[in-house]
């Protein structure tokens, strides 16, 4: 049984990274601190695990399971998580459902499968989520690529997918148009049955929220949750102000974050960890390669220019540090 029953997506929802150690193992005890870390911010609703962010293409189904367990077990008594469902078969999808319902996760974040492509056959996405849904009544949250990609699911196929499976209750939009966002925020939060806009629009966050959606799920959430969930608390309680002065701050990581290869975006995140001194070790999994110095020091700069590192690399005062984590995990 889900540990949140009746659980509904919004809010402040990072997506947490999964540490590893040299050899390419998991890192069980820094990942319990990172849950901790993350979880324990004031503001977050909930975590996403065994999505692009814990490198989930990397990691087998067993793997995946132990980051699961790992995850409640740390963290699942007083937030929800998410589980990414991460197959291009739906047969494979369902698995993974399954596994993630009995473990006890609170909703599933479900990727596109790659043989969906250009909008073609929307009866496919829609079978797709309906054979999730046969074998669990979890909340579902869609993730929405660009359409530019050809991954994207086009606004009258969404309307298609929701309207024919209705444990669909929420959206992780990447769509990475403005204009399509703020139809996504439009048409399905005010459907009989809203669908929550979650963006992931980290980037552009600001405008982002200023346009509505109902929360946000991002990977950079694994660094700056606490920025995050300021900046979406001064949006809601219409504090510009405030949201302006954290926008800036916010900024300065994306830029860097979300930089080209965008393939490298989680691999920042980890070395802003360490630098942070929350994380010992920001070893990735093949193929992706560790960072070059240069770029390492843009991050260091970007984390200063976010008031979370001060110049000579030691972490602020609201930036709470490795040893502490560690006293907290063994607790």
């Amino acid at each position: 049984m889900p540990r949140f029953k009746n659980y509904v997506p919004e809010g402040v929802i990072p997506a947490v990274l999964l540490p590893f150690k040299e050899d390419c193992s998991i890192d069980a005890q820094a990942f319990r601190r990172h849950l901790l870390d993350v979880g324990g911010v004031d503001g977050v609703t909930a975590l996403t695990l065994n999505a692009h962010s814990t490198e989930v293409s990397s990691c087998s189904f067993d793997e995946q399971r132990e980051v699961l367990e790992l995850g409640l077990d740390a963290v699942g008594g007083r937030l929800p998580i998410i589980n990414g469902i991460y197959a291009d078969g739906s047969i494979e999808a369902q698995r993974i459902a399954r596994m993630a319902a009995e473990a006890g996760a609170s909703g599933l974040l479900v990727f596109p499968p790659n043989v969906f492509r250009n909008g073609q056959r929307p009866e496919m996405a829609v079978e797709h989520f309906r054979r999730i849904a046969e074998v669990t009544d979890l909340p579902l949250v869609l993730f929405q690529y660009p359409l530019a990609g050809g991954m994207g699911y086009p606004l009258a196929t969404l309307l298609k997918i929701v309207d024919a499976v209705p444990s669909v209750r929420a959206i992780k939009d990447g769509c990475a148009s403005p204009e399509l966002h703020e139809q996504h925020i439009r048409s399905l939060q005010a459907l009989p049955r809203p669908v929550n806009v979650l963006s992931t629009h980290s980037a552009w966050l600001f405008s982002s929220l200023v346009m509505g959606c109902n929360g946000l799920l991002s990977g950079s959430g694994s660094v700056i949750a606490d920025l995050q969930a300021r900046l979406y608390r001064a949006i809601r309680t219409d504090d510009l102000v405030s949201a302006r002065a954290l926008n800036t701050r916010i900024r300065a990581t994306s830029t860097v974050f979300y930089a080209e290869p965008r393939a490298d975006m989680h691999n920042r995140m980890k070395e802003a960890l360490v630098l942070l001194g929350k994380l010992r070790c920001a070893a990735v999994r093949p193929p992706l390669v560790k960072l070059s110095s240069a770029e390492i020091q843009r991050i260091r700069l970007a984390l200063i220019a976010a008031g979370l590192l001060a110049a000579d690399g030691g972490a602020n005062d609201d930036v709470r540090n490795l040893g502490m984590l560690e006293k907290s995990a063994a607790e």
